[in-house]
């Protein structure tokens, strides 16, 4: 059974950066699509960025495109999230997830093993 474990969330003050890691293991990652997301208090989670793994193509939502970089590292089971010029409105827990397949979707329901999240906090 895969486990996803995320870290490198914090309190940054707004214009600085976090990346942040999310190592899996009991499974390789090496075929399905990877993606980041994240959740606002009150709010539906939202994507952020997604690799589809075999190719490294990315994807990101246009409110963090330029700022943030998804990548990969196959040999350590593991997917980042660069976080730069990060604003207010960034505040949020990210989770990465699992793609039910190899290309990458936008909606949570194509994704079935997630992470249990960290905490980003932006100050003003």
């Amino acid at each position: 059974q895969v486990q996803l474990v995320e870290s490198g969330g914090g309190l940054v003050q707004a214009g600085g950066s976090l990346r942040l890691s999310c190592a899996a293991s009991g499974r390789t990652l090496n075929t399905n699509a990877m993606g980041w997301f994240r959740q606002a208090p009150g709010k539906e989670r939202e994507f952020v960025a997604a690799v589809r793994w075999g190719y490294g193509t990315t994807y990101y939502a246009n409110s963090v495109k330029g700022r943030f970089t998804i990548s990969r590292d196959n040999a350590k089971n593991t997917v980042y999230l660069q976080m730069n010029s990060l604003k207010p409105e960034d505040t949020a827990v990210y989770y990465c997830a699992i793609g039910r397949t190899e290309v990458p979707e936008t909606s949570p329901n194509g994704y079935d093993s997630w992470g249990q999240g960290t905490q980003v906090t932006v100050s003003s």
